[in-house]
């Protein structure tokens, strides 16, 4: 594919970054089960290893079959570039890893997925830096907790567990105006139904064991770069601007342009992080973007179709899917989420705590997992499980207080779902 910007999503998500291999023909991507990679010559090893030639050198860096993963993200979203790595949770650091240094913060989201509301309120204050968590609802509260040392703005595009949408738009001339980038996590919207480069956003992070995947059979991450971000605008980002003292005083921005980015999570941060994607993993996850489209329109009909269902079920108090005409983020679906609101919501069960581990234990269609983004529809209990670690007021601010059970909506069919919902209802509130 000579020209990918000028083909539409269903064509790109089966064939962006994919060629048929030239020495055997194959069709599909083969899987590069190799740790490292023959040099041509003495000359050509040490161009690679100066960053003066792109290609394969040791598989912790790159892998034929992750690189095609990288490119096939970065066309969907819209990015110049992408780097693949061994999870969600690797993303977001290797996210922030060029951007920040000991004292700096980031200014995030209440609305976060627990694991990453624990991640950044404990993990990376061990590499000195500091996370100011604010209700992205409140621009205001957003703008003022921006300050000299803030080096990015986080989000979510729609938020785990509660399918709330941000205004990215609104967040991303924040972000601006402070001169830091906005980073987003894609994972429950995908590119499908969200392109937050489009509303501003540098860079855009995924957990690829979710949708993306789609298939619950590995985990995986991508940060995907715009290439939109001028890095030497100020000394905020020295990692990025400034000479590089392990590449013989390589500035990363002055010499690779818009994929300074990019290069530097490769050249640095998989070569000193070491969360590398296997190509096994990457294999998957390409199987499962040749549907992507299909299935999130399956997981948005589906979803729509049970939420409105919950929400007449007098055993519910309330539904937080941003499809339904009564959320109050309804109006932004249309401009941030234009395809669908999603798979992914929460209801909260009359009965309290009590009522919604009878619920999870009652189901037989939905697996009880701590996982979302599969063809199998999904329940947790996020009090108990994914959110556990926090205090009840983060709970609550997270949009999983005690008496909510989140779902991810599968493929299946729609009305064995809401049958299955029902009578575990009817035993979680006997």
């Amino acid at each position: 594919m000579t020209d990918e910007t000028s083909y539409g999503f269903d064509t790109l998500q089966i064939h962006a970054g994919a060629r048929p291999d030239p020495t055997t023909g194959a069709r599909q991507t083969p899987i590069y089960q190799t740790t490292a990679y023959v040099f041509r010559d003495a000359d050509h090893a040490a161009a690679l290893f100066n960053l003066q030639e792109v290609g394969f050198i040791y598989s912790r860096l790159t892998n034929p079959t992750v690189a095609v993963l990288q490119e096939r993200i970065a066309t969907l979203e819209g990015g110049v570039g992408a780097v693949c790595c061994s999870s969600g949770h690797a993303a977001q650091i290797m996210a922030l890893f060029p951007l920040m240094m000991p004292g700096n913060n980031v200014v995030v989201s209440t609305r976060l997925y627990g694991g990453t509301v624990t991640q950044f309120t404990h993990t990376i204050k061990r590499f000195g830096w500091n996370a100011k968590f604010v209700d992205f609802d409140d621009l205001d509260a957003v703008k003022a907790a921006c300050d000299d040392q803030t080096r990015a703005v986080f989000c979510e595009a729609i938020a785990n567990p509660g399918g709330y949408i941000t205004d990215l738009d609104a967040i991303s001339a924040i972000a601006d105006e402070a001169g830091v980038p906005m980073i987003v996590d894609n994972t429950s919207a995908t590119p499908y139904l969200c392109r937050p480069i489009e509303h501003g956003a540098t860079l855009v992070v995924h957990s690829t064991t979710k949708y993306l995947t789609g298939n619950g059979t590995v985990t995986g991450g991508c940060v995907v770069d715009s290439g939109k971000f001028d890095w030497s605008a100020s000394d905020k980002f020295p990692s990025l601007s400034a000479p590089e003292p392990a590449y013989h005083g390589l500035k990363f921005h002055e010499t690779f342009g818009a994929l300074a980015y990019t290069f530097h999570g490769i050249a640095i941060g998989l070569r000193d992080l070491g969360m590398t994607m296997n190509p096994q993993a990457a294999h998957y996850t390409l199987m499962g973007t040749e549907t992507l489209s299909l299935r999130m329109d399956r997981h948005v009909e589906n979803a729509m179709k049970i939420a409105e269902w919950l929400e007449n079920d007098p055993r519910v108090d309330y539904v937080t899917y941003a499809g339904l005409k009564s959320s109050p983020y309804n109006a932004r679906v249309e401009k941030i989420c234009p395809r669908g609101a999603g798979g992914l919501f929460t209801f909260a069960v009359k009965g309290g705590y009590d009522a919604c581990i009878k619920l999870v234990n009652a189901l037989e269609i939905f697996s009880h997992v701590a996982n979302l983004g599969d063809t199998r529809s999904l329940i947790i209990h996020s009090a108990s499980t994914t959110h556990r670690q926090l205090t009840k007021d983060q709970q609550i601010a997270a949009g999983a207080a005690p008496e909510v059970v989140r779902v991810s909506i599968g493929t299946e069919n729609a009305d064995d779902l809401i049958a299955d919902l029902d009578q575990a209802l009817s035993k979680a509130t006997a």
